[in-house]
């Protein structure tokens, strides 16, 4: 605990709450705004042509100069993806371990920030020093070395955010949790914990990675053929169980997706993967080696694999093509939303003549604890208040139910929206208001100037197709130049509905004229009841409605 008396604590989620990805909470004690992760989301379905999905920081944008810090869980995009954008915005320095601060860095090669970051790398035994608190470190077991819990003290007690954990009694290394720490924290007493809840939904301790590594091994000695494995670009841990694999199996990688080729790269340069030196060969290289000596490591432009996946199988990569006796190794779960896309995928490798598999040939577990993690963590922590983050909102149902199988009273549960603003003061915690939250989408180079009325254009382009009026009007003489011509898109085929068009340019033509022949009109009037009589019209003859575009130029 820290010796000041601190007046103010407010816990303010601005992303990761009833969603997966896009991490990021602010944790408020009096005057100081600490922000932990900073993370992105991979668009829905209904996000037509969007990006990414970064959270909204008007509320650090509006208190831009009490954010004292940014501190980064892991190395992860749902937890650093978006910190590029964010220094665009807000000046602060940036904390994490060795690798995620690395991995940070390499998103600000893509987009600078206009002002001179400071980056921090801290271990578990660090110590941060703060006007209103101190900030210590606990590793944690995720699918990326080097994850880490962070802990802000205060007056009342430790304010713990978990990060993305689960535990494994097999881990080791860089990926062994510091399970003394979380103890001694519990005993210290915990005042708030925030913690992880993917997987909140799931009975039972999640898969040891020690049983994924021994299946690998049974599948790269006896697959007849080339090996594809889909992976994220960021889970080292699935990447080091691969080349390690490869190298006993006596199989060539060819690693295929920039950002994983990034990765592999940053990985062995730091220490955190460790592989042959001549285990690894370009992709120009393949055809020297017969087919049963090649593992390809695959994943998409973002580090997302089902995007290069669905490449490979459409037939879209230059090099790679699904083959007959290609086994292919889905070791990831798609992004909510995405499983219908990953479905068609299967269904095409399959076609392919390739054997398919998954996690439920345990090729892959989570990286997310299941409910008896759970329970662990807030054994150990025991804190007096807990919040349920980083999950759906089912998911964080399921956590809080979890914790009150533990003994924790619904009063001391606090199931938070992304906005809403959780606060502790004159002894007492309570809901308290909201502050601006939701989600800024990233098109191509453009941030946040894609909303909900672009999106619903998009949609509405995509059912029904664009109906395009184009006439020319002579002002002087009171008369239509030339025109109307019918321009139409993915509304009906042009050659088979001729009678539609010619009818649809007349009742344009009318209505024009109507205006036309006036002293005085507006456009805006012509073009409105253009698009209402289209409108109908079109709906009677074809029960669809696309997009009307009116186009009126004069001479």
């Amino acid at each position: 605990m820290t010796k000041k008396k601190n007046e103010l604590i407010r816990i303010i989620p601005l992303g990761g709450v009833g969603e997966i990805g896009k991490a990021m909470c602010v944790v408020e004690i009096d005057e100081e705004l600490f922000v932990v992760d900073s993370g992105l989301m991979f668009p829905e379905d209904e996000m037509l042509g969007i990006d990414i999905v970064i959270p909204d920081i008007t509320y650090l944008e509006e208190n831009k100069e009490r954010v004292k810090g940014i501190f980064l869980t892991h190395g992860h995009e749902d937890a650093i993806g978006s910190i590029a954008y964010i220094l665009q915005k807000v000046k602060a320095p940036v904390y994490g371990s060795k690798l995620t601060i690395a991995l940070a860095k390499e998103h600000l090669k893509e987009l600078p920030a206009p002002h001179q970051v400071k980056f921090f790398e801290v271990t578990n035994r660090s110590r941060m020093n703060f006007n209103s608190t101190y900030v210590t470190f606990f590793h944690t077991t995720h699918s990326i070395p080097d994850s880490l819990g962070v802990v802000f003290h205060t007056s009342e007690g430790a304010i713990v955010h978990t990060g993305e954990f689960k535990f494994d009694q097999s881990a080791t290394g860089k990926f062994k949790p510091d399970l003394a720490k979380m103890a001694q924290l519990g005993e210290e007493g915990v005042f708030i914990l925030l913690s992880e809840s993917c997987e909140a939904e799931r009975p039972g301790y999640t898969t040891s990675e020690i049983v994924i590594e021994e299946q690998l091994s049974k599948t790269f000695h006896s697959a007849p053929g080339r090996i594809l494995v889909a992976v994220y670009a960021s889970n080292f841990i699935r990447i080091q169980q691969v080349l390690t694999q490869a190298q006993k199996s006596f199989r060539k990688v060819v690693i295929v997706g920039k950002p994983l080729e990034k990765a592999v790269d940053l990985g062995v340069q730091l220490g955190y993967l460790t592989v042959e030196e001549d285990t690894i060969i370009p992709i120009s290289e393949m055809q020297k080696y017969q087919e049963e000596e090649i593992i390809i490591i695959a994943t998409g432009n973002r580090g997302e694999p089902l995007d290069a996946l669905e490449k490979i199988v459409r037939k879209h990569h230059r090099d790679i093509k699904i083959k007959q006796n290609d086994t292919v190794l889905i070791t990831f779960t798609p992004s909510p939303g995405m499983e219908v896309q990953m479905a068609n995928t299967m269904n095409s490798i399959a076609k392919a003549g390739a054997e398919i598999l998954t996690s439920s040939k345990n090729v892959h577990v989570s990286g997310h604890g299941s409910q008896e993690d759970l329970k662990l963590m807030l054994n150990l922590m025991q804190p007096k208040y807990f919040i349920p983050v980083q999950g759906e909102y089912r998911m964080l149902i399921a956590h809080s139910k979890l914790a009150q199988q533990l003994g924790m009273q619904k009063s001391q549960i606090f199931i938070a929206d992304k906005g809403d603003i959780v606060e502790y003061k004159n002894g007492k915690m309570r809901m308290s208001g909201r502050v601006q939250a939701g989600n800024v989408l990233i098109d191509g180079i453009g941030v946040g100037d894609v909303g909900n009325i672009v999106l619903r254009d998009r949609k509405l382009l995509s059912q029904d197709g664009i109906f395009i009026v184009v006439v020319t009007l002579n002002r002087a003489q009171k008369k239509i130049a030339s025109g109307p011509e019918i321009l139409s898109r993915g509304f009906v085929y042009v050659r088979e509905s001729e009678q539609l068009m010619v009818e649809a340019s007349e009742i344009a033509k009318n209505v024009i004229e109507k205006y036309v022949g006036k002293d005085t009109f507006e456009w805006t009037n012509i073009k409105q009841e253009i698009r209402d009589t289209l409108n109908t019209y079109l709906f009677q003859k074809t029960k669809r409605r696309p997009m009307i575009i009116p186009i009126i130029m004069e001479y």
